[in-house]
């Protein structure tokens, strides 16, 4: 049996879901074939939205793309209306002042740490992560747990000389690689996971650098397929293309929680609809090792 906080007792497992909820803010989009400024994102995606996470039914929600702290609440608020109860939240205020990462937890938090100015050397400027990282940390009877919430560099071109981002992604994954390693100077001997929307694809050296430094490993990406095997879980339209770049990593020492030794993604009803991502989650199970 797994505890968390002073007196919420658990069952021995525990699911953790990622998903990055497009655009839930006020944004230029496009709706029912018409261009639209400044718009909220439409009730018909909300709905869908809540019915994938309440279908999952997660303890802990990990999020990117949500708005600012009004619109985290009125997402926690919708789901509390219909069932699914997410007590605790927290959002991230970092340099992006639209897009934030956040957090929505069935279970109390330990520990939050907001890491709103991690610094990066951007084209000879100092800089910092444009969402920054946010560091949420439970209490269990296996040990802390540590989740670190990241949604790096777009592949959207904002500079000639960077195009799809490449070195401003690379910058930020090393800052977030650095950081997690200051927290836990020896991966080997703690429960971590980094999770969210790293925006690039599995041999991207972004990804491959949140993995490792030097002879130094972080953890390992968990395996995710949704119900046909298939592993991707961004889809863009335009090109109609289809990437993975969503994930799971795990420290040595909690890769063997790992419920099944992979993750899921999403396929079901309301996904396509509730946004251009799916939703990944990998379950835990606490009590597995002793």
């Amino acid at each position: 049996m797994a505890m968390f906080g002073a007196n919420l007792v658990a069952s021995a497992a525990i699911t953790i879901a990622t998903y990055n909820v497009e655009n839930y803010l006020v944004a230029d989009r496009l709706v029912d074939g018409v261009y639209r400024d400044a718009y909220p994102k439409p009730e018909a995606e909300k709905t869908a939205l809540r019915q994938v996470i309440e279908r999952i039914a997660p303890d802990i929600l990990t999020v990117q793309e949500m708005g600012t702290q009004p619109f985290l609440d009125e997402l926690q608020r919708d789901l509390k209306k219909e069932g699914a109860d997410y007590p605790y939240a927290v959002l991230l205020e970092a340099a992006d002042p639209d897009r934030h990462v956040a957090v929505l937890s069935k279970v109390p938090f330990k520990q939050t740490l907001p890491h709103a100015a991690v610094p990066v050397l951007l084209f000879g400027k100092k800089d910092r992560v444009k969402r920054g990282v946010l560091e949420v940390t439970f209490a269990t009877d296996e040990g802390d747990l540590t989740l670190f919430v990241v949604h790096l560099k777009s592949k959207r071109t904002e500079r000639e000389d960077d195009p799809e981002g490449v070195k401003q992604r690379q910058e930020e994954a090393e800052a977030v690689r650095d950081l997690v390693l200051k927290r836990f100077p020896d991966p080997a001997k703690a429960r971590f996971m980094i999770c969210g929307d790293w925006n690039d694809t599995r041999n991207s050296k972004p990804v491959k650098t949140l993995q490792k430094r030097g002879q130094t490993v972080l953890g390992e990406i968990v395996r995710a397929v949704d119900s046909r095997g298939e592993t991707w879980t961004h889809a863009y339209f335009r090109e109609d293309s289809y990437s993975r770049i969503d994930y799971f990593l795990v420290s040595p020492l909690l890769k063997p929680f790992v419920r099944g030794g992979h993750g899921q993604i999403g396929d079901g009803p309301g996904v396509p609809d509730a946004s251009d991502h799916r939703p990944v989650w990998v379950t835990l199970n606490l009590d597995a090792v002793k």
